[in-house]
């Protein structure tokens, strides 16, 4: 008998579950690798959300600050100095800050609550009781007791800050505003 007409020990059935063993291996290998892929990509998912967050998320909207007891403002014959408490969201980090605003009155003699940055490139503006006037130190703009603009680079007047009075106190919306620019603009 030659070689080649002589069959395998096990003959031509056990050829055949050879064959079809590395299907089957083949198939639970895709089936486990294909299961690890998805839970993969669903466990990832977290922690994709947790890196972009602070590139989606907004800036937290400001809230009202306490300036102080209304009826003391109620006879102001100047502009008075306040320190506000600002909350400010940046990413995960919130840090709390005092910034400084004056409480003025405004051409009609309502209550006015004014920031102390400048809009030309963000000094903060100083009242000066002499001269009755606010100025920028940086670059020498000068502004009315009622915030208006008299002179200098700046292209507008002070700005003015949302305010509103509850329980007797008067409170402010401390917000940031874009420099530079002709009319007030808030900035994100």
């Amino acid at each position: 008998m030659s070689d080649e007409t002589r069959q395998p020990a096990g003959g031509i059935a056990d050829a055949k579950e050879s064959a079809k063993a590395p299907e089957r291996r083949t198939f639970l290998g895709a089936i486990i690798g294909g299961g690890m892929t998805i839970f993969g990509i669903l466990a990832a998912i977290p922690l994709v959300r947790f890196a972009l967050y602070p590139l989606y998320a907004k800036a937290a909207e400001s809230g009202w600050s306490d300036v102080g007891p209304a009826d003391s403002f109620a006879s102001l014959s100047e502009p008075v100095q306040k320190l506000v408490t600002v909350e400010q969201r940046d990413g995960w980090r919130v840090s709390v800050a005092q910034r400084p605003v004056y409480v003025t009155k405004d051409k009609q003699g309502n209550v006015e609550v004014l920031s102390a940055i400048c809009p030309h490139l963000g000094c903060q503006v100083i009242w000066s009781a002499d001269k009755q006037d606010f100025y920028c130190p940086c670059h020498g703009s000068l502004f009315a007791a009622d915030g208006s603009r008299i002179s200098g680079p700046t292209p507008r007047g002070m700005d003015s800050l949302s305010t509103t009075v509850e329980g007797c106190q008067l409170k402010v919306r401390y917000e940031y505003f874009r420099q530079l620019l002709p009319n007030k603009e808030v900035a994100d």
